[in-house]
C-alpha cells in the first residue's frame, strides 16, 4: 500500500472516531436522539466514502452502500416519528396566545 492510501484510511478511521464523538456529544448536548444518530451516521458515511478512495474492494462499496441505506431508512423512519421524539419546550408556549388581560374587554373603560 501507498503511503497516500494509507493516509487516507488514517484519515477515515480518525473520521469515524469523531463520528462516535460527536454523535454522543450531539445527544448529551441536546437529548434528541434523532439528531445525534443523523449526525453519526453522516460522519460515518463521510469515513466510508474516503475508504473508497483507495483501491476499493466490493466488500467497501457493500459497506458504503449499507450506510447510504441506513441513513435513508433511519432518517424517515426518524421524521415519521417524530412527535415520539419531540418533548414540550418553550417553543410551544410561545406558539399559544397569551390569555386576554384582567379588566381590559376591548372597549373603552367607563369612568
Amino acid at each position: 500500500m501507498t503511503s497516500a492510501a494509507e493516509a487516507v484510511r488514517l484519515v477515515a478511521l480518525l473520521l469515524t472516531g469523531a463520528a462516535l464523538l460527536a454523535a454522543v456529544g450531539a445527544l448529551l448536548s441536546t437529548r434528541r436522539p434523532a439528531l445525534a444518530l443523523g449526525i453519526g451516521l453522516d460522519l460515518l458515511l463521510a469515513a466510508g466514502l474516503l475508504r473508497l478512495a483507495t483501491a476499493p474492494s466490493w466488500r467497501q462499496i457493500a459497506a458504503t452502500a449499507a450506510i447510504v441505506a441506513l441513513r435513508h431508512l433511519i432518517g424517515r423512519g426518524l421524521r415519521a416519528g417524530a412527535p415520539v421524539w419531540r418533548r414540550p419546550g418553550p417553543r410551544s408556549a410561545a406558539r399559544t396566545p397569551p390569555p386576554p388581560a384582567a379588566g381590559r374587554s376591548g372597549s373603552p373603560a367607563r369612568r
